[in-house]
């Protein structure tokens, strides 16, 4: 139980969350000023479809100026799509022609990686909320412009709530990643506890390193893109985000580099306590960064704090214990490892309790080296590319990308040539959910399309049990906006870290918006035809999974050599450094200030060379 509440905790002071109601407020807020001002609901609806195609790219993590960017594109892509759809809506022909070149063209962005795959993902859906009934010029014109003026409002709104919340969206990404710190600490922790599986403990230890990678990656983004330029270095909050930050990379030094044959290291040492303690001193560290990440994520110093000390001493006596009864002697491999990780666990310890004492964000804290953004720093963040060419090189069959595309064009293709109102009549109004479901399940993998298959259905099938209780519940308008506002702010939040949970209350959302633009419409039959045509979708976005298939076992070789390429690189950066060094150590005074400058770019690089993985990312 106080996991999950602590989970739950988590998630409410977290960047998500903070996102969610930045996301939800910002889609509602034309429908809500363009209905009750000058009372045109339809119009402040398709605003509404605007705000909504940008909402779907601000995406927390990243810095504010890339998401800035790539909004105006969006706005850009979106806004010709909807006037593409509107114009041939009223010719089918031609509408099948306009909607499966678009299928094609915007699955294709998925070259461009996660953000590519969203703004192609928003692009659609602003297709299927337009084609669904025809429109003649002069609405499909008024359609257009509201959608382009409901973007430009979203953008306004997200750049102001933005500036305002710059430096609390900063904490909360930090905490984040020392959260997920934290995890990985408490995954370290299992290797030490003779009870626990060696395998599991290698496999939960990946994840967690992998998501902890991610998390790092996204929260250097946010940090190192934000520092100032030469004003504002001296704010107390900006002082304390620097500090956090340089000492959560330092805390991963001593920790990633824990690396031993754990299975030998058991045998060696069974039935010794000395494991043990190591592993309580891990899980109290883990324990303490979570503490740390919360109060970083809440606005709070941290005021519990868990020592090691008891721990370290243990540690420490049960070493004098071994080398006493000659333990050095018949395993003194085994001893230096013990010695080595008792080092690096003070080491840990040291800079957890620095941690801590930086959430009081003190008016006389200094920052650690200068808080501005130079030429080293930059070359650890990330740079997206977006280049025509990147589409073109995909124009070929052995492009997972191109395949994708295909798949989407053939899935669009017959959900259009066998529409649900073949099915029933009364399903005519809303069979355009069908390329809903199409556009947001199918993914270019085998196995996440099959996953999110499970998931959506799964999830529309509890939102509309769930919309079903709302309406038995009550009627009341305000009582049933609230739950639409809330629904909104959830699916927005959840999207990325539970999908299935992100269904359920967008499901939810959808069948409240419904009932507030058309009372008469919504009926159990509705919300039947909401779960029919999702099931219809998931169906046949399952059967297109095996046109054309990229499995990802193909991804395992290519993946394998970049991953040597890139071990090889960190070892050969490592000895740079550690020649580096050495040259300084043997010379005199007068060459110091060149061999420093040379050793510092080689421990740059050494630091550069573990994020080479990174170019794996396209791959994925």
């Amino acid at each position: 139980m106080d996991l999950r509440l602590a989970k739950i905790r988590r998630f409410l002071y977290s960047h998500y969350f903070f996102a969610g109601i930045r996301q939800g407020v910002g889609m509602l807020l034309p429908v809500l000023f363009v209905g009750s001002v000058f009372d045109h609901y339809t119009i402040g609806l398709m605003a509404t479809f605007g705000a909504l195609c940008l909402a779907i790219i601000d995406q927390p993590g990243g810095p504010q100026r890339h998401r800035t960017n790539q909004m105006l594109g969006a706005a850009v892509l979106g806004t010709g799509t909807v006037m593409m759809t509107g114009i041939a809506s009223s010719y089918p022909l031609l509408l099948w022609a306009v909607v499966i070149a678009q299928c094609f063209f915007y699955s294709l962005f998925s070259v461009f990686g996660k953000r590519g795959s969203l703004i192609g993902f928003a692009c659609l859906l602003l297709m299927v909320l337009t084609m669904h009934s025809p429109m003649p010029l002069h609405e499909v014109l008024v359609c257009t412009a509201a959608t382009f003026c409901g973007a430009l409002s979203y953008l306004a709104f997200s750049l102001g709530f933005s500036r305002l919340f710059q430096l609390r969206e900063e904490q909360q990404a930090l905490s984040m990643a020392l959260f997920a710190t934290a995890d990985y600490v408490a995954a370290r922790a299992n290797f030490y506890d003779e009870n626990a599986d060696l395998d599991e403990s290698y496999r939960s230890l990946i994840q967690r390193q992998s998501a902890m990678i991610e998390q790092h990656q996204a929260a250097r983004e946010m940090v190192l893109r934000a520092l100032p330029r030469g004003r504002g270095a001296g704010d107390r909050r900006r002082v304390m985000i620097w500090n956090m930050f340089t000492d959560m990379l330092q805390l991963l030094d001593p920790l990633v580099a824990m690396h031993t044959d754990y299975a030998v290291l058991r045998r060696s040492l069974a039935g010794n306590d000395c494991l043990m303690f190591i592993r309580d001193a891990l899980i109290k560290i883990s324990l303490g960064l979570n503490h740390i990440a919360l109060g970083l994520s809440r606005g709070r110093p941290v005021c519990y704090r868990s020592s090691v000390k008891a721990e370290l001493r243990a540690i420490e006596h049960e070493l004098e214990q071994l080398k006493k009864q000659g333990f050095g002697e018949v395993n003194p491999a085994i001893l230096a490892i013990i010695l080595q990780v008792l080092r690096r666990l003070r080491n840990s310890a040291r800079v957890v309790d620095r941690l801590a004492e930086h959430t009081a964000a003190a008016p006389n804290a200094v920052a650690t080296g200068a808080p501005h953004l130079d030429r080293s720093l930059t070359r650890f963040l990330l740079r997206q590319e977006f280049r025509l060419g990147m589409l073109t090189s995909n124009l070929r069959l052995d492009s997972p990308h191109f395949r994708y595309a295909v798949r989407m064009v053939v899935a669009t293709t017959v959900a259009m040539t066998l529409p649900s109102r073949w099915l029933s009549p009364t399903f005519a109004a809303h069979d355009y959910w069908i390329l809903v479901t199409l556009v947001i399940i199918m993914k270019p993998g085998f196995a996440l399309t099959r996953q999110r298959n499970r998931w959506r259905l799964t999830g529309t099938l509890m939102g509309c049990l769930l919309a079903l209780c709302v309406f038995q519940l009550t009627d009341h308008p305000s009582i049933l906006f609230a739950v639409l506002l809330l629904a909104c702010i959830m699916g927005s939040s959840l999207v990325q870290i539970n999908y299935m949970g992100s269904a359920v209350f967008n499901t939810l959302f959808v069948v409240l918006a419904l009932h507030f633009v058309s009372p008469d419409s919504v009926s159990l039959a509705v919300i039947g035809e909401r779960a029919v045509d999702t099931l219809i979708g998931c169906t046949l976005a399952f059967l297109c999974s095996y046109i054309l298939p990229w499995w990802e076992a193909s991804y395992l070789r290519p993946l394998a050599r970049v991953a040597v390429a890139a071990n090889r690189e960190y070892l050969q950066a490592g000895l740079r450094y550690v020649r580096a060094r050495q040259i300084q150590a043997t010379q005199g005074p007068a060459e110091g200030e060149a061999l420093d400058a040379k050793s510092t770019e080689a421990d740059v690089a050494w630091r550069l060379a573990p994020s080479a993985p990174q170019r794996t990312h396209r791959l994925q």
